[in-house]
């Protein structure tokens, strides 16, 4: 089974990368492919895509798709993964069950894929697991996630808290930060 992440990874952080790591080594999933979105949704704090992709691309053993970040729905994506992949599995973190069911047509989301959810201690996704086909999902029992907040990590960039910067990016990511001068 192939997973799917997309997301906007900004910017990519320790537990996107272990979470990928994880679900490989674990034998959830074959394989993954990372697909970093556009701006399509006017976030006013999202650097340039091409940032975000190489950021991800310093990763040797993270396969990046950079053919579908055009692509504005995760629906569309994985319609369009479908025609060259049959066994598609999204991953989503715990924080996007709660407003799954607002997602454009989370329906054949499910209906058409399995979908891969990393915990988070703050939320219970048994509470908004109830309204949907629980089959269809896979919880992540075995993976201790600590809560990174990217919102967090932009803000210890704008402060220049590099050093507390380390415990939620490696260094390559934090070197390629400075180096572009990226989240002024």
């Amino acid at each position: 089974m192939i997973g799917v992440y997309v997301g906007s990874f900004n910017p990519v952080h320790k537990g996107h990368i272990k979470a990928i790591r994880h679900l490989i080594k674990n034998k959830y999933l074959d394989r993954v492919i990372v697909i970093p979105t556009g701006n399509y949704w006017d976030k006013t704090d999202l650097i340039d895509i091409k940032d975000r992709t190489n950021m991800l691309k310093l990763y040797k053993d993270i396969n990046v798709d950079t053919k579908l970040n055009d692509i504005p729905y995760t629906y569309l994506v994985l319609r369009e993964l479908h025609k060259k992949y049959q066994d598609l599995c999204l991953i989503i973190g715990a924080d996007n069950i709660i407003n799954f069911d607002k997602w454009k047509e989370y329906k054949e989301i499910i209906d058409n894929n399995h979908i891969i959810i990393i915990p988070r201690d703050d939320i219970n996704i048994d509470k908004y697991l109830n309204k949907y086909n629980k089959d269809k999902f896979i919880l992540v029992n075995d993976f201790n996630n600590v809560y990174i907040s990217s919102s967090k990590i932009r803000e210890l960039i704008k402060d220049n808290n590099y050093h507390e910067l380390e415990k939620y990016l490696d260094k390559k990511i934090i070197k390629y930060i400075k180096e572009n001068d990226l989240y002024k």
